[in-house]
């Protein structure tokens, strides 16, 4: 007997590698799986031609509200949270691919409001996280102590605000850019640490300001993505893994992590007015 699936009507906000990724898997695959894909936006409008079918793109983001969605992805930017964040979320769910956005505390908790009031979700996707959901149920059972996070990339993978690896060399070996609060490092790379922004809201008790990262450059580092966790909770419990993320040379995202956003796509049925890490 053949599974049958709720339909899903799907935006997509953003056209980089990984927006380009779940387009193409929602037109070849959604059928199956109950999605269909209601529109597609980019900045730039002419990287969509000829890619995503004329009727599906969407010139004016601002007209979202006219293609009934039932989930909106947003792979763009942390500034599109910023900017229609609330509008998404009085009209459909909401999977936010720049959790980093969420750095900042009033923008937080304006899109936390807005998600109990118009009953919708603010998904967070796990994307290279490793063990969201036992951090968070560390957090919810109030034994969760500590959180460090280290992301160490080759340095063509950053894209950072500022200069402060404009001077790199190949053959340099290893180079800690920073080290520091979540919510200090997600302004300096905002798209380089989404992970590290969903392991803030995994761990919410200690939030942004509490959460611990690294962002480390290494030349060594040229066909993988190194992703540590360490965890500390009460009576002596700790964990430490390490998650080596395949990616090439220059790429923001890990190859790993594609499909892990498509999972937690899956996900994205509705769970009531709160946020959710999937």
């Amino acid at each position: 007997m053949a599974t049958s699936y709720p339909a899903l009507r799907i935006g997509v906000v953003g056209y980089g590698h990984l927006g380009q990724y779940l387009v193409e898997r929602i037109l070849k695959e959604g059928a199956g799986l109950g999605l269909t894909l209601v529109f597609v936006w980019n900045r730039n409008s002419d990287k969509l031609k000829g890619s995503v079918p004329d009727e599906l793109i969407l010139g004016d983001l601002s007209a979202f509200r006219n293609r009934e969605c039932d989930v909106i992805i947003e792979v763009c930017h942390p500034q599109i949270v910023k900017d229609f964040g609330l509008f998404f979320l009085s009209q459909a769910h909401l999977l936010v691919g720049s959790p980093s956005a969420l750095s900042d505390p009033d923008l937080n908790q304006q899109l936390r409001q807005a998600a109990t009031k118009h009953d919708r979700t603010l998904y967070v996707p796990s994307g290279a996280l490793w063990g969201g959901q036992d951090i968070q149920r560390l957090n919810d059972s109030g034994t969760l102590k500590a959180l460090f996070i280290r992301m160490s990339k080759h340095p063509s993978c950053f894209r950072l605000t500022g200069d402060m690896l404009s001077d790199w060399t190949e053959g340099e070996g290893r180079r800690v850019l920073f080290s520091g609060s979540v919510a200090e490092l997600c302004p300096l790379a905002p798209n380089n640490v989404n992970t590290m922004a969903a392991a803030a809201v995994a761990a919410g008790t200690l939030g942004f300001t509490g959460v611990q990262g690294e962002i480390v450059s290494d030349t060594a580092l040229s066909d993988y993505h190194v992703v540590e966790v360490e965890v500390t909770a009460a009576n002596g419990f700790s964990v430490h893994t390490v998650r080596r993320n395949p990616a090439r040379l220059g790429a923001v995202t890990g190859s790993a992590t594609y499909n892990s956003f498509w999972t937690s796509l899956l996900v994205c049925k509705g769970h009531g007015g709160r946020v959710y890490l999937c």
